[in-house]
């Protein structure tokens, strides 16, 4: 029997923003910033560098990245996951579904990065977009996991399988 070890999560750059932004601002929810570093450490959550080069905006959540924990964001210049990316744009580009515009934005942001990230370290991919199987203007980020059985989830589904609770209750 194969030991099962808790997963690790992959962090989408909307993870970041959205939550930066929306729904996990930090000037009210500071725990959220501070359970990254925190799940980091214990291994269980991780981003990568090509994440890092999106996050432009803005400054203090910038500042807030400069700031997180030595390898939060991981290299991904090796040999297995740059292998795994090839495998991951190759099979964007001979897909007919998606129009050129939609597989160009592909090449060029962290997603494939991503999918390719997660597989070569099986991991979960954290991220807020859909799954879309008719998309065609644009290569959504679970469709490529899909086809690469890489497993993805919205970052309440992470925090749920993390355990976290945002509760001012006192405990039981």
């Amino acid at each position: 029997m194969t030991p099962q070890y808790p997963p690790l999560f992959v962090l989408d750059t909307n993870v970041f923003v959205e939550g930066h932004n929306y729904y996990y601002a930090p000037d009210f929810c500071p725990a959220f910033w501070d359970l990254i570093p925190q799940y980091f450490h214990a291994g269980r959550l991780i981003s990568i560098d090509r994440v890092f080069d999106e996050i432009t905006k803005p400054s203090d959540l910038v500042r807030w990245g400069q700031n997180a924990p030595s390898g939060l964001f991981a290299f991904t210049g090796e040999s297995p996951t740059v292998t795994a990316y090839t495998t991951v744009v190759d099979w964007v580009w001979n897909n007919p579904q998606c129009n050129p515009a939609a597989k160009r934005e592909f090449a060029r942001v962290a997603d494939g990065w991503l999918v390719a990230y997660a597989k070569t370290c099986n991991a979960l991919v954290v991220t807020h977009e859909a799954d879309r199987p008719e998309a065609k203007s644009r290569v959504p980020l679970p469709n490529v996991c899909r086809q690469f059985k890489v497993p993805f989830v919205n970052t309440w589904g992470m925090l749920r399988q993390l355990g976290v609770r945002f509760d001012l209750r006192p405990s039981q």
